[in-house]
């Protein structure tokens, strides 16, 4: 079974965007993002851990100009914070195993799959194709990005 973690040399490769948002923080601009467009078949994982965190069958456009998911694709690799920053009260997500900040989710989502908008910054996160998950160790998950 795979493990996931933090490395030296993982945050090392990461590029000064990358390394603010998942880092420090930090938010892209909207609609800026490498996967704000994605409609390629595969799954995202943390850029830093390579852990799985959403598949694109559960990848929506709600308009807001970051990539939107309904619900992660591994339920425990992605943590809740209550963020109170900005005075505003949100919900920030956070990668378990790598600690990289995601993003923040939401409860106006699309009500038929839960309410849920996973508003995830692009500079997070690496897209792992179809093609190729079977060679990068994520095998187990190819049932879940094809669309039903």
């Amino acid at each position: 079974m795979k493990t996931y973690a933090v490395t030296k040399e993982a945050i090392a490769k990461l590029t000064p965007e990358q390394f603010r948002v998942t880092q420090e923080n930090g938010t892209e601009r909207p609609y800026t993002g490498e996967y704000y467009k994605n409609k390629e078949v595969g799954i995202y994982v943390d850029v830093v851990s390579g852990e799985p965190l959403f598949a694109s069958s559960d990848k929506y456009d709600s308009f807001c100009g970051w990539p939107s998911f309904t619900k992660p694709i591994v339920k425990t690799n992605v943590a809740e914070y209550r963020d109170a920053s900005l005075a505003m009260e949100r919900v920030e997500v956070r990668s378990k195993h790598g600690d990289s900040h995601l993003g923040h989710v939401f409860t106006d989502g699309p009500e038929d799959t839960g309410g849920l908008r996973y508003c995830i910054n692009s500079a997070s996160l690496k897209f792992i194709a179809k093609e190729q998950m079977e060679a990068e160790g994520y095998g187990e998950y190819l049932d879940q990005v094809e669309d039903v």
